[in-house]
């Protein structure tokens, strides 16, 4: 129960962090120019959130955008989006869906390229969220970032070990119009079946099952080995220990892009919370 209301201080402390943050950038910048956080250094955050199914992205990267003030690119709901949309795009990318075929590299890139190009929120940059999942992927965003003079930060990767996924994903729950996640032991609504921000409805994917997701946890080993090798090489990979609780990955998340120390902040260290 200590346990239980320590995490839940913890939470509330984070998020007045976050919003003492903003308004001192208004307070310095105009209500018009909010200026990013420190790990945007200027010019944005630029990054890519690494993990298997049921590691946490879902939520950390809503931390991370409200801290950054940037854009969560999470690709399989962006082509739902364009789909729906019937943009050209969309047009392209449905129709390569009724065939049977994966999507082609290009136009997933093209669809990140219109997204940072057209999308008002990825001004202060961007949290790419399921892409690359292949390194001809991860060359093709890397070549278009290059041209778009925007090129990546951090590729972070959320490890833990698959058994203790199972639990985590069956478990789970999933606001659909935000990508929000709660779990039903772990991270539960304050309502139950309920998001906490919209009051909207949650709901819990049908392929959240253990057989399905050992199919997943196999295809997502095969697939991303190669891609977190190809970022070690360019020296923007860190890795998570996504074991852990919500608020100790969030810290290791921070510490990877606010390595001063900033990242605990001083009302976590006055309330011995660090």
């Amino acid at each position: 129960m200590a346990e239980h209301l320590v995490e839940q201080l913890r939470a509330t402390v984070e998020k007045l962090e976050n919003r003492l943050k903003t308004l001192e950038d208004r307070l310095h910048h105009g209500d018009n120019e909010i200026a990013p956080a420190r790990g945007g250094a200027g010019d944005g955050m630029r990054m890519i959130l690494i993990g298997p199914p049921g590691a946490g992205k879902g939520t950390q990267a809503p931390k991370i955008k409200e801290r950054y003030g940037c854009c969560h690119l999470a690709t399989g709901d962006m082509l739902r989006a364009q789909v729906a949309a019937k943009t050209e795009l969309g047009r392209q990318a449905k129709k390569i869906m009724d065939e049977g075929k994966l999507v082609s590299d290009d136009i997933m890139v093209n669809m990140i390229r219109d997204q940072l190009e057209n999308n008002k929120e990825c001004k202060n940059g961007f949290i790419l969220d399921g892409f690359p999942r292949t390194v001809p992927q991860a060359e093709k965003l890397d070549g278009m970032l290059t041209d778009q003079r925007k090129p990546l930060k951090h590729a972070i990767e959320l490890q833990i070990d698959d058994s203790l996924l199972v639990a985590r994903i069956t478990g789970r729950l999933i606001h659909p119009a935000s990508g929000r996640s709660y779990h039903k032991i772990f991270n539960p609504p304050k309502a139950n079946m309920t998001d906490d921000i919209t009051g909207e409805p949650l709901i819990q994917r049908s392929d959240d099952n253990e057989a399905t997701l050992t199919k997943r946890l196999g295809t997502y080993h095969d697939q991303t080995g190669p891609v977190t090798d190809y970022y070690r090489k360019t020296g923007i990979w860190k890795a998570v220990d996504a074991s852990k609780e919500p608020g100790q990955v969030w810290k290791s998340v921070l510490g990877i892009m606010e390595p001063s120390g900033s990242a605990s902040g001083t009302l976590m260290s006055k309330l011995g919370l660090k």
